[in-house]
């Protein structure tokens, strides 16, 4: 009876400890390289209830670099496009997701478990002020890292068979693999460290790429 008292209590407690870390992570900086320097560049971090996109703007050089995205039906050379949408998530909750309403138990399931991971790519246009949406300035060297970082993420330029929620977006195979500890905003953080940006520890959720936001880059977001 003990032993199961005991069990009751850890098993309480697990979610309790994941919401505390969730909340003070963040606020601690994670190690990444200095490649501080003058913020001549800017990228966009468009956040939903649970996931978060990175922004970048479509300049000749980000067009190069994700030109096969073209092919699939992206359409980064059109006229009106100016932001390149990154999103990286689990494959089977991410591709079925396109409201909240259509998730499902099993992809929820199958996320928190463990899953593979897919990139989602999309074009917008220009960009009305948005309350879930903000800019970070970047020196040339976090820039040009982030994006080095973002194209290593894939382990195919084919489209994967997967219908996108938009008409311009499309999904593909990547690197890395999900779960309730590596979840897309912890992907998120990973990220920016490794590209130079101060960033928390451990960002599971979307209050945690908020918390360390607005405590390590206050200066650079607006």
């Amino acid at each position: 009876m003990r032993h199961v008292f005991r069990l009751v209590l850890l098993t309480l407690a697990l979610p309790v400890l994941y919401l505390m870390a969730s909340v003070v992570l963040p606020l601690i900086p994670g190690p990444g390289p200095d490649l501080s320097g003058s913020l001549t560049r800017q990228i966009g971090l468009l956040q939903g209830p649970i996931h978060t996109d990175i922004l970048f703007p479509l300049t000749p050089e980000t067009r190069t670099r994700f030109a096969f995205a073209e092919a699939a039906g992206v359409p980064l050379n059109h006229p009106d496009a100016r932001w390149l949408v990154f999103g990286w998530g689990s494959a089977a909750f991410y591709t079925s997701a396109g409201t909240y309403a259509d998730i499902t138990a099993s992809a929820v399931l199958t996320a928190a478990t463990g899953d593979d991971a897919v990139i989602r790519l999309d074009a917008l246009g220009p960009l009305p002020p948005l309350e879930n949406l903000r800019f970070l300035r970047l020196s040339e060297a976090q820039f040009q890292a982030l994006i080095d970082q973002t194209s290593a993420t894939f382990t195919s330029e084919i489209p994967l068979a997967q219908p996108g929620f938009t008409g311009t977006d499309a999904f593909f195979p990547a690197h890395g693999h999900f779960s309730i500890f590596r979840t897309c905003n912890a992907w998120l953080g990973q990220t920016l460290r490794a590209a130079g940006i101060r960033f928390g520890l451990w960002t599971p959720a979307n209050w945690s790429v908020t918390l360390s936001l607005n405590r390590h880059l206050s200066g650079q977001t607006w």
